[in-house]
């Protein structure tokens, strides 16, 4: 699948991917790499430039109203009022949704008890905390029991608590239901804990898929951090390196040099010669088995930056609550 904005910007260079359903997806990129375009284009927003993109079986251009009955759909920015309450947001997502009368009370009772927000159901939006604020999202989302939810940075801008209180939320979402989770996020520890597979996206294209296990493996061996005092390190210096005995691969990504080794105890004096003889100064040393960060730092060619994202959600999100 391939799209194309205004003709020359390519979003997407040949997506190729299938997800296995009642699993929970994780798709890692750097900003700009097509993670939002391809969920866009799954949850029949935007239309691909060629190829096809289908939702169980159904096209999302040809059959694109089949698609929205069983999918749900969370993106980053806000998507319920503050100025009413919890309770009232459902009845509005309900009515959107096509419940009858009937059935909408019962259905909005239990969203509230899934999401562990029976307690506050009457209170306005803008009293809640994030991370309820981020429940009542997935509440609305999960109203018709889709067959699959695609969320768009979940629990960006939450505390750690509140992270793992909506995580716990979604897998009982998952598990009671039998429902897909398609996500993309910055928190590398959620698509480690959480996900039955990932996909890292760069450029336009999947560079790697795999389970979280499948992927640190592929790494290979272990890797030392090397956190640099300051200095940029040369192209003869990183030359030098990976000619050293033992070193398998190494990245550099701003101040920190990530050599893997089959052996890193015995890789580290060979390595930490060479970057004293050549004169770059080192803070810090350490030795780790390969983690997600180095996976995608290998595939992306860069470490997965989220600073700056979440700042800019809680700004806009304040904003909202402010009305």
């Amino acid at each position: 699948m391939v799209k194309v904005y205004a003709g020359t910007v390519q979003a997407l260079a040949g997506i190729d991917l299938q997800v296995e359903p009642g699993t929970v997806f994780a798709l890692l990129g750097p900003n700009g790499a097509g993670k939002t375009t391809l969920m866009r284009i799954l949850t029949t927003q935007l239309r691909p430039t060629s190829g096809e993109a289908c939702v169980f079986g159904l096209d999302v251009v040809r059959r694109d109203g089949q698609v929205r009955k069983v999918i749900s759909y969370v993106p980053q920015e806000m998507s319920v009022w503050t100025d009413i309450s919890g309770f009232e947001n459902l009845l509005i997502y309900a009515k959107i949704y096509g419940l009858s009368a009937k059935q909408r009370k019962a259905v909005i009772q239990e969203a509230l008890e899934s999401m562990a927000l029976g307690g506050v159901a009457h209170n306005l939006v803008r009293t809640y905390s994030g991370g309820m604020v981020r429940r009542l999202e997935m509440a609305c989302a999960t109203l018709i029991h889709p067959k699959i939810l695609f969320l768009d940075e979940p629990t960006i801008g939450l505390d750690p608590s509140a992270r793992k209180v909506v995580w716990e939320k979604l897998v009982s979402f998952k598990r009671d239901y039998g429902a897909t989770v398609f996500f993309n996020t910055h928190y590398m520890d959620e698509a480690d804990l959480y996900s039955d597979q990932i996909a890292i996206i760069n450029q336009g294209k999947i560079a790697k898929l795999g389970t979280a296990e499948e992927l640190k493996r592929s790494v290979g061996g272990e890797v030392i951090l090397f956190n640099l005092a300051g200095t940029e390190i040369g192209a003869d210096v990183l030359d030098e390196i990976r000619q050293s005995h033992q070193v398998k691969d190494l990245l550099i990504s701003n101040l920190e040099l990530s050599v893997v080794a089959d052996d890193a105890e015995t890789a580290l004096p060979d390595v930490a010669a060479i970057l004293n003889r050549r004169g770059v100064p080192v803070k810090k040393i350490s030795l780790n088995k390969p983690t997600l960060d180095d996976v995608f730092l290998k595939y992306a060619g860069t470490r997965l930056e989220s600073g700056g994202r979440i700042g800019e959600v809680r700004s806009v999100r304040r904003m909202i609550g402010r009305g």
